[in-house]
């Protein structure tokens, strides 16, 4: 698979579908590299990376998570440089990691996950760690002729939500926000998705990247999220 180009400074390693595997974006600011998402494990970030330096792109300097669960941040402890995720991202990794001391845990995640079993082997380790910058309402960095505004948002899909927003690009990176929320049964609660609906629409954005999908026009998604009320 290859590396896919939104513009000169926005490129994303398609998601996977067969193994959960999200898109992993990187923005290519003039002094800073900055990827979007961990991936689901070591592997993951090993064909990202080859797919970076296929197109002479250098790895990244830091690594935003958007969200806890597993497909986004398995692939933490191989990532290079640092890794940014929000507080309440390191409290529910934590907790993770915790349970993973115990080895009936791990077996069980490979029993009951499909995408887990296909992407890890019966006998290989899980590895979760924290991130190395935690933040609790917003962090801005500047790359170099790009600013990255990372905050937390409510949304139906995880309470540690973190999004991005690029302004010079008008890029808004969701992650899976928009998604319900699969450890509550798949419930989708709809005023914490107007909540975030409303965010969108008063951000000056032309795409929305999502984790599990192509880059979409604003409009088009938003067209969608309203059918869901």
């Amino acid at each position: 698979m290859e590396l896919k180009i939104l513009n000169d400074r926005m490129f994303y390693y398609p998601h996977q579908p067969e193994t959960d595997r999200p898109m992993l974006a990187y923005l290519k600011g003039e002094k800073i590299a900055l990827a979007i998402d961990a991936g689901n494990s070591a592997a993951h970030v090993d064909e990202f990376y080859t797919a970076l330096e296929t197109k002479g792109l250098k790895k990244p300097d830091f690594t935003v998570i958007t969200h806890w669960h597993w497909d986004h941040t398995f692939g933490m402890h191989h990532i290079h440089g640092l890794s940014i995720a929000h507080c309440k991202t390191n409290v529910m990794l934590e907790n993770e990691r915790e349970r993973l001391r115990d080895n009936s845990y791990t077996k069980y995640l490979k029993e009951e996950n499909e995408f887990i079993a296909r992407e890890y082997s019966a006998n290989q380790k899980i590895v979760v760690v924290l991130s190395d910058i935690q933040f609790k309402d917003k962090i801005v960095l500047n790359l170099g002729g790009i600013t990255a505004e990372i905050f937390h948002t409510e949304s139906p899909h995880s309470e540690d939500t973190v999004v991005i927003y690029i302004p010079e690009e008008k890029l808004l990176f969701l992650g899976d926000a928009t998604s319900e929320d699969f450890f509550n049964d798949g419930y989708m609660d709809i005023e914490k998705l107007k909540t975030l609906v409303n965010h969108i629409e008063n951000i000056d954005c032309e795409y929305c990247i999502l984790g599990h999908t192509e880059p979409l026009k604003k409009q088009d998604l938003l067209d969608y999220l309203y059918t869901l009320y």
